[in-house]
């Protein structure tokens, strides 16, 4: 358990003790990046709800990720709930929740988090593939999360495209007033470019939901013959419908065929920019940051896409929620090293880290910076963005 937490969460403070402890510098570098924004819009488009179906939240995981005989998958299962700060694994619905609330209340001047919701992986035939599928979060969760919460949550439902009644569901909630719905095909199983979500893809734009999608090589839940399923350029189908569409990560990881080049495989990312150099795809095409400090995605894409100062209004934020907590992912050294913060600025944010990781995601982003120019992600992508709010 120690190399678990290692891995995971390992957390020596408690958010509500930041505040009378956090040293002169972390406090500086907070103060320095909620200077330029407009408290209370701040928004934080990408946030896991995840669980282990206690106290009858109706969540779901997959059991071998909670068994030994998968010492993989339950290594990985741990590592979350450590990053969670999970203790009790027979109240581990309500801790997740209850360490989350708490993480974001004690940021000053927090806006919304977009609770996910998270579909079954379904076969072609419409049937859920319990096998495939790593865990299930329902949209009713993630809608009794915002009503208890409201200063907190926004809800963001999944609805797979295969089930059989995906057009009933994404009705319901559309007229209960939801605004995203979340996939991630190379976990879910789902194709964006088959012609038999053309209904489904007129639904969403006829209600105004955004689909907030995974692009790029997936390494968290994803199973390995799924992965081509994150090829960005699937989703062009979506986007010649008129579909809103942001791309999580910016697809800043893995290669994909390159579907304009058969036999070629380029960058995902290269794949995402290229959509994004699209004129058609202006005002419905768009990428969020979640992931991109993540060492394993450093330097190329976040670089780059600091430089594109023509595509930051089209670039939201997201924090991928429990993953800025996962110590082995969130490595400061690294960006130390690319040049991009500071040794000093890479100590105040480890010292934020311990207090409150979701902080430390916000403040390391508005933090780094390209290292010949001192060039930084403008504020505007931290807050409500105008064409997903109206």
């Amino acid at each position: 358990m120690c190399l678990v937490n290692l891995v995971g969460g390992a957390f020596n403070h408690q958010p509500e003790e930041m505040k009378a402890h956090l040293g002169a510098g972390a406090r500086g570098l907070i103060d320095q990046a909620f200077s330029d924004v407009e408290l209370g819009r701040l928004r934080d488009y990408h946030v896991h709800i995840v669980g282990l179906g206690t106290n009858n939240s109706g969540m779901w995981v997959n059991p071998k990720m909670l068994s030994w005989l998968h010492p993989f998958h339950r290594l990985r299962a741990e590592a979350y709930l450590s990053a969670a700060h999970v203790i009790v694994h027979d109240q581990a619905d309500q801790e997740y929740v209850d360490r989350l609330v708490r993480l974001i209340r004690h940021i000053e001047g927090h806006g919304k988090y977009h609770a996910l919701a998270f579909d079954y992986y379904y076969n072609p035939d419409g049937t859920i593939n319990r096998e495939k599928s790593n865990f299930y979060t329902p949209n009713e969760f993630v809608f009794d999360l915002a009503d208890k919460f409201p200063d907190v949550f926004a809800p963001t439902i999944s609805v797979h495209p295969y089930r059989p009644d995906a057009l009933q569901e994404l009705e319901k909630w559309a007229k209960r007033g939801v605004r995203f719905v979340k996939w991630l095909p190379n976990a879910q199983g789902m194709n964006a470019a088959e012609p038999r979500n053309d209904a489904y893809y007129r639904l969403l734009k006829n209600y105004n939901l955004t689909l907030l999608t995974h692009v790029g090589k997936e390494r968290a839940v994803a199973t390995a013959e799924d992965q081509a399923f994150g090829n960005p350029l699937l989703f062009r189908r979506p986007l010649e419908l008129g579909v809103k569409i942001v791309m999580a990560h910016c697809g800043s990881l893995g290669r994909n065929e390159d579907l304009d080049n058969p036999g070629n495989k380029v960058s995902s990312f290269d794949l995402f920019m290229r959509l994004m150099d699209s004129q058609r795809y202006e005002s419905l095409l768009f990428g969020d940051l979640s992931a991109m400090t993540q060492f394993n995605r450093l330097p190329g894409p976040l670089i780059q896409v600091i430089k594109r100062k023509d595509l930051h209004h089209r670039l939201l934020d997201g924090s991928d929620y429990p993953l800025p907590a996962i110590n082995i992912v969130i490595q400061t050294r690294s960006l130390v090293k690319y040049g991009l913060i500071t040794s000093d600025e890479r100590r105040h944010l480890n010292e934020i880290y311990d207090y409150n990781p979701l902080l430390f995601d916000y403040v390391l982003k508005r933090s780094v910076r390209l290292p010949k120019t001192g060039e930084r992600l403008p504020a505007t992508i931290f807050q409500a963005h105008p064409v997903m709010e109206s």
